[in-house]
């Protein structure tokens, strides 16, 4: 076989398989692409006489003809015609264009379907042409969970997280000199693990996203990193009830109280308060707290604070406080 071996230059042998030769391809293509190699002509030249050799070995009736006429296959059918007799027609043939591949390893003139073959070679690196489109790293989500404390005030949390970047080793190809890449195991990703300190603004609530720009996945080719969600989850609390932003919690207030008027300290989350309780304040009543309750997440203000009155009676009456009562029931029977 006179010329190029293609089969030496795609590292195969003669008897190679459809798979081996697709797979020799493969592996070949990602080392010598000119994406991976800029600047350099003679990755750029192996690569062309790789795309070349496969164009051929892999469709079956190419194949055929190189291996009876070598690197002048493509003449076959008028060597066959004339049966090598017209010597001088040879020139002719040596004269006649050929295919021509470009840079993306795209070949003119009919050739073997290949592209779509390194395309999905590209596909995980970011690209599938000369100078590979950046990528937008993957968001991420953690799960956070917060009292409503902190959801009143904002807080602050070191979260661990697991994100799958590039392999800054192999440029995410997966293979180093025709061997899997140490680092990833030829996934041409990693798995690392980050700890990240994030701020959980005031207003959260259960079923909240909270976005953490650019603390997702890192991306492809120098692109933006992804982002991070922070999914909010508030604790059920002793003594408030939470409905969007208003407050609710009862308060015990003595019956003299209630009775007569008065005040009675109320421990919002702000701190104490002092309630006005008007005179005969009924069971059950609620009276707001204007402001004290959750602000308003994004937003200005805050919600209310409701406080529900319960009466609380007196125990333990001595003889006299039962007789001032046994009177006032005798005036309101």
């Amino acid at each position: 076989m006179a010329g190029k071996d293609y089969y030496s230059i795609l590292g195969v042998s003669k008897n190679a398989t459809e798979k081996e030769i697709k797979q020799a391809y493969r592996r070949l293509a990602r080392l010598y692409h000119p994406d991976i190699n800029p600047g350099k002509k003679e990755s750029e030249e192996k690569f062309k006489l790789i795309n070349e050799a496969y164009e051929v070995v892999s469709d079956k009736a190419k194949r055929s003809k190189y291996d009876k006429y070598g690197e002048n296959w493509k003449h076959a059918d008028q060597f066959e015609q004339s049966g090598w007799k017209e010597a001088s027609g040879f020139n002719d043939f040596a004269r006649a264009p050929r295919h021509e591949t470009n840079s993306y390893g795209d070949v003119g003139g009919g050739g073997a379907p290949f592209g779509d073959l390194f395309d999905s070679i590209l596909r995980g690196m970011g690209g599938n042409k000369r100078g590979r489109r950046q990528t937008r790293g993957e968001d991420a989500e953690a799960p956070v969970e917060v009292t409503l404390e902190e959801a009143f005030s904002g807080t602050a949390r070191n979260i661990h997280l697991e994100s799958r970047e590039t392999c800054q080793v192999c440029n995410g190809i997966g293979s180093l000199k025709n061997a899997p890449c140490y680092a990833c195991g030829g996934r041409g990703e990693v798995l690392r693990p980050r700890r990240l300190e994030v701020k959980i603004p005031a207003g959260v609530k259960t079923g909240s996203r909270v976005r953490i720009s650019g603390g997702g996945g890192s991306g492809a080719m120098g692109g933006n990193k992804g982002d991070l969600y922070l999914l909010i989850t508030v604790k059920p609390h002793q003594v408030f009830e939470r409905k969007d932003d208003d407050l609710y919690m009862d308060v015990d207030v003595p019956l003299y109280n209630v009775v007569l008027g008065g005040e009675v300290n109320v421990n919002t989350l702000k701190g104490s308060v002092a309630l006005k309780l008007p005179p005969e304040t009924q069971n059950g009543r609620l009276l707001r707290l204007s402001g004290m309750g959750i602000p308003h997440l994004g937003g200005a203000g805050r919600g209310d604070l409701y406080v529900r009155v319960r009466v609380l009676l007196p125990q333990g009456l001595s003889d006299k406080e039962k007789e001032l009562f046994g009177d006032l029931q005798k005036f309101r029977p």
